[in-house]
């Protein structure tokens, strides 16, 4: 692992502390998203570790800028949801933003597939079915948020698949 990815990752792990990701330490998440997005470069892999910080702790899209530059604090604040009373709102925010985003930042849809790879695929794995049904019903809205064709298709194909196999059953 790279200078920056070291650093994103034991920023992430201290600041999600004690935090746990199901029955799983939090870094148990953060290193299953960055593996996934590692493939699209450094960047996406040090994103991949912040991903939930602003979200989950304290930190803010400024200490992420301060530490990681703008492109980085940019696509955190991407994937972060927005602020609302009740899951469906936040998401609701946050697709509406993600539809939004071109240029560079579309690194963060990468990322955010990346993210609702894992958790789809430890749902499965852990027998979760109450999260995995969230991320069925939610599929479809956040599909038409966070495509974009030929950013990351193989992933999208992947998630793709373990949805439908849902809608099967």
């Amino acid at each position: 692992m790279a200078k920056e990815q070291v650093k994103a990752r034991e920023f992430a792990v201290k600041l999600h502390a004690d935090q746990k990701y199901g029955k799983h330490p939090y870094s148990y998440h953060l290193d299953d998203v960055a593996a996934k997005a590692k493939a699209f470069g450094q960047d996406a892999e040090v994103i991949a570790y912040l991903h939930d910080v602003v979200e989950d702790t304290s930190a803010t899209i400024e200490d992420i800028e301060h530490q990681f530059g703008k492109l980085v604090a940019d696509c955190v604040a991407v994937v972060t949801d927005e602020k609302g009373a009740t899951r469906q709102e936040r998401k609701k925010k946050t697709y509406q933003k993600m539809a939004k985003v071109t240029g560079e930042t579309e690194l963060a849809l990468i990322v955010k597939v990346c993210d609702r790879l894992s958790n789809v695929k430890t749902s499965v794995k852990d027998q979760n079915s109450k999260m995995f049904s969230m991320y069925c019903r939610e599929h479809d809205v956040f599909r038409t948020s966070a495509y974009r064709q030929g950013l990351c298709d193989e992933l999208w194909q992947e998630l793709d698949k373990l949805i439908a196999t849902s809608k099967q059953n």
